[in-house]
C-alpha cells in the first residue's frame, strides 16, 4: 500500500486526501528537524551542567538525551545527529540502513558489486556511493570528517562453509587493507562484522594476529569484540555474528555491546502480512521429497530407503548433516539467510509451501523495511539479503555508537 509522507514533520498516511489536506492546513507543521536540535541543545546543555556537579557525566549525558526526547513526543525516527560515518563493503545495505535508522549520517557507501551500488543508490539517493574495491578510494579527504569506518570486509576466508585459509587467503589480505584505512583516517570508532568461525580459527589466534598487528598496529585503540547472537536481538533469525568495535585510547572510554532481551521472534511473526514477491522454484524431484517432511524436520524424516536416495553415498558419511531438505518451522526463529536459498546443503523451505523463501520474505527476516528495495536478478537480489547485516542489529549498534560519541564528546579531545 502506498503511503504520503510529510517532509518536515515526518507524519505518514494511507490516503492522499488526507496527505493533501495536511500539506494545505493553515498552520504549517513544524519542521521536526529543527525542532529537535532546539530542544536538545538547550536541554542537553542545561541536564550537562547537572551533570558536571554531580559527577559520572559520561555515563550518564546519554540516558539525559534520551529522556528529553521521550518527554517531549520527539519522532524518532526523523532524529539524526551530527555523526557522519563510512561503510565498505556495503553490500545491499543492512548495515548502514540500520545506522541510519539509529540518527547517523552516511557521508560515504561503497561495494565492489555493481548491482549492491544500485540498491544502494535507488535507497539512499542523497548518500554518495563509490563502485569498486575499496583500497582504490582516497580516504585523505575525509580526515576529520568521519567519526565511524566500518564495514563487512570479505571474510569468505574464515566461514565454516568455506575451506577457512584465513590470512593466507586473498581475501584474508583485505582485513589489512582495511586497518591501512584506519589509520589514515583516524576515526573514533570502527567496526568490522565479521563471521563467528573467526573466533577459532587457528585456535583463536588469527583474530589476535587481526587485532595486535593489523587493526592496533600502531596502539592506538581499544579493541573489542563478541559474538552477537541475533535471536536475542528480536531478530527472527539464528545468525551469529562477530563484531569489532575500536575507540581510540585517547578518550578512554569502553564501549557498551547492546543487551540481549528474552522476546524470540518467530518466523509466524515475522511474516505476517508479508507482500507478495518473486522467488526462487525447487524441482520437482526435490518437491516429492519435501512433501514428506513436516515443519521444522529434514532429510531424518524420510524413510531410510528414500534417504539413501536423495543422500547417494552420502548416506554413509556420517555427520548431522541437518541442513539437507531442511523445512522451516512457524514456531521458531528462521535459521540463517543465506546467500542462495536451494542449495543442496543449505535449504531453507517454506513452513507450509514446499518451496524456498521469497525475496520479500527473506527481507523481512533481515529485518528490511518492506519498501526496501534490490536491484538485480532474484539471484543478486537473494545474494544481496543473504550477505547483509540484520537491519534491527545495524540500528541497535548505531544506538551505542552514538551514546559513545556522545560520551566522547565530554571527554577531552
Amino acid at each position: 500500500m502506498v503511503q504520503y509522507s510529510c517532509e518536515k514533520c515526518g507524519k505518514t498516511f494511507k490516503q492522499k486526501g488526507h496527505y493533501t489536506k495536511h500539506l494545505q492546513r493553515k498552520t504549517p507543521c513544524n519542521n521536526i528537524v529543527d525542532k529537535i536540535e532546539k530542544i536538545v541543545e538547550d536541554k542537553v546543555e542545561e541536564k550537562l551542567q547537572q551533570l558536571l556537579e554531580k559527577g559520572n557525566i559520561v555515563e550518564k549525558i546519554v540516558e539525559c538525551k534520551d529522556l528529553i526526547l521521550e518527554k517531549d513526543n520527539i519522532n524518532k525516527e526523523n532524529y539524526k545527529t551530527k555523526y557522519n560515518f563510512i561503510e565498505v563493503c556495503s553490500g545491499g545495505g543492512g548495515l548502514s540502513c540500520g545506522l541510519i535508522k539509529s540518527g547517523l549520517n552516511a557521508i560515504l557507501l561503497n561495494d565492489i558489486d555493481k548491482n549492491s551500488c544500485q540498491t544502494l543508490r535507488i535507497n539512499h539517493p542523497d548518500i554518495k556511493v563509490h563502485v569498486g574495491s575499496f583500497i582504490d578510494i582516497d580516504y585523505k579527504k575525509y580526515i576529520d570528517n568521519c567519526d565511524i569506518l566500518c564495514g563487512g570486509v570479505p571474510c569468505q576466508s574464515f566461514s565454516y562453509a568455506g575451506k577457512q585459509k584465513g590470512l593466507n587467503d586473498n581475501r584474508g589480505d583485505l582485513i589489512v587493507k582495511f586497518s591501512e584505512m584506519i589509520n589514515i583516517i583516524k576515526p573514533k570508532i570502527f567496526m568490522i562484522e565479521n563471521v563467528k568461525g573467526l573466533l577459532t580459527h587457528n585456535k583463536g589466534m588469527t583474530i589476535q594476529h587481526i587485532i595486535d598487528d593489523c587493526l592496533n598496529k600502531y596502539d592506538m585503540y581499544n579493541i573489542k569484540y563478541k559474538l552477537i547472537k541475533c535471536v536475542n536481538h528480536n531478530i527472527p533469525q539464528k545468525r551469529e555474528r562477530v563484531i569489532i568495535i575500536g575507540i581510540l585510547k585517547k578518550y578512554k572510554y569502553n564501549f557498551i555491546f547492546p543487551i540481549e532481551n528474552g522476546n524470540i521472534v518467530t518466523i509466524k511473526e515475522a511474516l505476517k502480512d508479508v507482500p507478495k514477491s518473486d522467488g526462487s522454484k525447487y524441482s520437482e524431484n526435490k518437491i516429492k521429497y519435501f512433501k514428506k517432511i513436516p515443519p521444522g524436520g529434514c532429510w531424518i524424516n524420510l524413510d531410510v530407503e528414500e534417504q539413501k536416495e536423495y543422500l547417494g553415498k552420502g548416506f554413509y558419511s556420517g555427520g548431522g548433516k541437518r541442513g539437507l531438505l531442511r523445512k522451516l518451522s512457524w514456531d521458531e526463529p528462521c535459521l540463517t539467510i543465506l546467500c542462495s536459498p536451494a542449495q543442496k546443503n543449505t535449504e531453507r523451505c517454506h513452513p507450509d509451501e514446499n518451496r524456498p523463501l521469497t525475496i520479500r520474505e527473506s527481507a523481512r527476516i533481515q529485518t528490511f523495511d518492506d519498501n526496501y528495495e534490490f536491484y538485480g536478478s532474484i539471484s543478486s537480489q537473494y545474494s544481496q539479503i543473504g550477505n547483509a547485516v540484520p537491519v534491527k542489529l545495524g540500528e541497535l549498534l548505531g544506538k551505542e555508537l552514538i551514546k559513545s560519541l556522545d560520551a566522547l564528546n565530554t571527554l577531552v579531545d
